[in-house]
């Protein structure tokens, strides 16, 4: 299930329709105080807010819900300065479009978000990954860090694991686009830096031997210090 926010009824209309088409079940909310009392009550797989509503704002409401949850999030708004987009990407959220937007590369994205959280369960022989203190259980889509749970976003996940399966080389930001948020629509690279600075946070809480390196002018490097240990697959 699908809940989407958007106070004109236009564009709430114009979403669910071509989501419904391609097979989604989406809800559809005039105002970000409604879609949350629902989400309370019944969690969705995916949500795309609006920014500016009647009530909570999308980017509150993008804050509350992260709070509770790591249900993918798209921000939708006519909002398009570069402090909005950056708002959004800290707040938590997986992706941020602008309007007018085409329909399709909206559809697109959802797909994206969904084929990053693996719900075909097609995710390839290797079930664990495990560098150093550092294993992902691409069953489970638990990450550990020191033998703690982190509680990741599926953009943080995949992002995570995309630097973990590689973890003897540096990877480009414009490597990192490409497969993780894993559609040919162009993506601020910024939101690399944003989403890297969300994870190195959450590991230092639990491990201060697992970093994510940047590597000046091109991009980032998973580092285990004491020297990377054994890259073990299963």
């Amino acid at each position: 299930m699908i809940y989407l926010a958007d106070d004109e009824p236009a564009i709430r209309d114009l979403i669910q329709t071509f989501l419904s088409q391609e097979g989604y079940a989406v809800q559809a909310f005039a105002d970000g105080d409604d879609l949350m009392a629902a989400f309370i009550r019944q969690p969705a797989d995916l949500v795309i807010l609006d920014i500016m509503m009647p009530g909570t704002d999308g980017l509150t409401l993008c804050n509350q819900l992260r709070q509770r949850s790591a249900v993918p999030i798209i921000i939708v708004s006519a909002r398009d300065s570069e402090l909005d987009r950056i708002t959004g990407m800290t707040l938590g959220s997986d992706d941020y479009l602008t309007k007018p937007f085409s329909p399709i590369e909206l559809v697109a994205r959802v797909k994206a978000l969904f084929r990053r959280m693996a719900l075909d369960h097609d995710q390839g022989a290797v079930r664990l990954l495990v560098v150093g203190n550092l294993s992902i259980n691409r069953q489970s889509r638990v990450i550990r860090c020191n033998g703690e749970i982190l509680d990741v976003t599926p953009t943080e996940y995949a992002f995570l694991d995309y630097l973990a399966d590689h973890a003897d080389r540096a990877i480009s930001r414009e490597e990192l686009l490409r497969n993780v948020w894993q559609f040919d629509f162009d993506v601020d690279t910024r939101a690399t830096d944003d989403l890297v600075k969300r994870l190195r946070k959450k590991i230092a809480a639990v491990d201060s031997k697992i970093m994510i390196e940047s590597v000046w002018g091109f991009g980032f490097r998973l580092v285990i210090t004491e020297d990377l240990k054994e890259v073990r697959r299963s």
